[in-house]
């Protein structure tokens, strides 16, 4: 006889833009906000019963809402004012998740006055998720899509080969990736308050401990800098206690132009293909001694 296993549902992908006007000079928060809910939802799964269910609609004008009353301090202060409200407010509801990534807008000079001109900011997305189920608060902050290169000090050799290995050592390489980064605060709090800190520090200081773990990084593999990279956020900040990250391999190969009598390596340079696929992908988790590993391994969860 079948039975219903874990469930959940809610509304993805609500985009909200505040703008909060201090005078002439403007703040914007572009977020996408992915909010799950989950509880005793067994009868609309068995019966269609609808009366435990708070409508996907209104998980929407409640995000919206929120960003006007209370305003939008940070991704993660904002998703734990959602999930505490809808666990507090309705009794069939034990758990939400709320999952937000953040657009970053950089400011446009001008020269008359106020400054409300923006650009979209490059260097990866910021990301966040915060789960609360009536005791306990889980908080994961984030990054994606930061793409990073060295044009040098990278090295791959020494490797296994068998029968089917064409790949040749090398000394110098370029080595390129687009970071995913996903990381775990490592204290919980009880129903009041959620926990509170200085979230968008702390997300700026991993990103540039990340950031230093690369650039910093003699390379002997693309696994030792990724090990570089998650260590720096853990010795640095010591409210992380875990650091998942996922880095494709973006290959560089030298292009052949020996058949037109050109060297292709020389002094002042050399000109690379750079293949989009397929890729390698080296994934691995840093975690402070002590610590368990709760950050699922597959990243697309996130």
């Amino acid at each position: 006889m079948p039975t219903l296993g874990q469930n959940q549902y809610g509304k993805a992908e609500t985009r909200v833009v505040r703008i909060t006007r201090d005078g002439a000079t403007h703040h914007i928060r572009d977020l996408n906000v992915s909010v799950a809910l989950s509880g005793a939802m067994t009868d609309v799964h068995l019966s269609g019963s609808n009366a435990a269910v708070l409508p996907t609609d209104t998980t929407k004008n409640t995000v919206y809402a929120f960003a006007k009353e209370h305003g939008i301090t940070s991704p993660e202060e904002f998703a734990a004012l959602l999930a505490r409200h809808f666990v507090t407010s309705q009794p069939t509801i034990h758990r939400a998740r709320v999952r937000i990534e953040e657009y970053a807008w950089d400011r446009i000079p001008t020269p008359g006055p106020g400054e409300h001109s923006f650009v979209r900011a490059g260097g990866g997305t910021r990301t966040a998720q915060v789960t609360f189920d009536g005791d306990a608060w889980e908080f994961l902050g984030g990054l994606t899509g930061l793409t990073v290169m060295n044009s040098t000090d990278s090295e791959f050799h020494g490797f296994v080969k068998d029968r089917y290995t064409t790949l040749p050592e090398t000394s110098d390489r370029v080595l390129a990736t687009d970071v995913t980064a996903v990381w775990r605060h490592g204290w919980t709090g009880d129903p009041a308050p959620a926990p509170v800190g200085d979230w968008d520090a702390s997300w700026a200081a991993a990103r540039r401990h990340i950031l230093d773990g690369f650039a910093r990084t003699y390379s002997l593999s693309l696994q030792q800098t990724l090990f570089a990279m998650g260590a720096r956020v853990i010795d640095n900040l010591p409210e992380v206690d875990e650091i998942r990250l996922s880095l494709p391999n973006k290959h560089h190969f030298l292009v052949d132009l020996e058949p037109f009598g050109i060297k292709n390596e020389t002094p002042d340079g050399a000109v690379y293909f750079a293949a989009d696929r397929p890729y390698g992908l080296i994934e691995a988790t840093v975690l402070r001694d002590g610590a368990r590993a709760l950050i699922p391994a597959d990243m697309t969860n996130l």
